[in-house]
């Protein structure tokens, strides 16, 4: 089991390529391996994506159980609930990677552009999602890339970042070297996982 952010990294790129091959090997998804994760866990990566049905980790890093600690929500918008997990998987499981994952054709992150571009919200609470995807829209537009991909990029990198802001916890873990923060962009198309963002020793920043 990967120790380290970068062997860490390795690992998912390594079942991502299995995966656009599609000479996928399923691991850990037997009984022994149920057996193992009984009364414990040690993933070695916690994956922060979006909620998209496209864009199922397990499947696309072709990874079994106890492989992953995954979080998921619209557009990966991030909260204290989900800072509360992530803090979880880095204080407690000790997990060694953070990956923030953005796709293209993100349906949250068109919904922001829409309503960037009309000036209408959306009702109830989609309005919540819309309101904390905006500004990385908006920087995307100031800094002259207009697509839906280049905003998906710039709103992965945002959140990526931000959690680094907000908690102290992961904050020190990268500090010292523990875990890395990472920024990955999906391509639908191909299946491809593209590193956009990363921050930690093992990972200079990109972009």
């Amino acid at each position: 089991m990967p120790k380290t952010p970068q062997d860490a990294w390795q690992r998912l790129k390594d079942g991502n390529e299995r995966f656009i091959a599609g000479e996928t090997l399923h691991p850990h998804q037997d009984a022994q391996r149920r057996k193992e994760l009984e009364h414990k866990q040690k993933p070695f990566a916690v994956i922060f994506g979006c909620s998209d049905s496209r864009l199922a980790a397990e499947i696309i890093f072709d990874l079994g159980l106890g492989d992953a600690f995954v979080i998921r929500t619209a557009g990966q918008v991030i909260d204290n609930a989900v800072l509360g997990t992530l803090e979880y998987a880095i204080d407690v499981l000790g997990t060694p990677l953070i990956m923030v994952l953005g796709h293209d054709s993100c349906g949250a992150v068109t919904a922001t552009k829409n309503a960037v571009d009309s000036g209408e919200l959306p009702r109830g609470f989609q309005r919540d999602l819309v309101e904390r995807i905006t500004p990385s829209v908006l920087e995307s537009k100031r800094k002259g890339l207009d697509t839906l991909s280049d905003m998906v990029v710039e709103h992965t990198k945002q959140t990526a970042a931000r959690m680094l802001d907000q908690s102290r916890s992961i904050a020190a873990a990268v500090s010292k070297g523990d875990a890395a923060v990472i920024g990955v962009f999906y391509h639908l198309d191909a299946g491809k996982a593209e590193l956009v963002y990363g921050h930690g020793p093992w990972f200079p920043e990109r972009g």
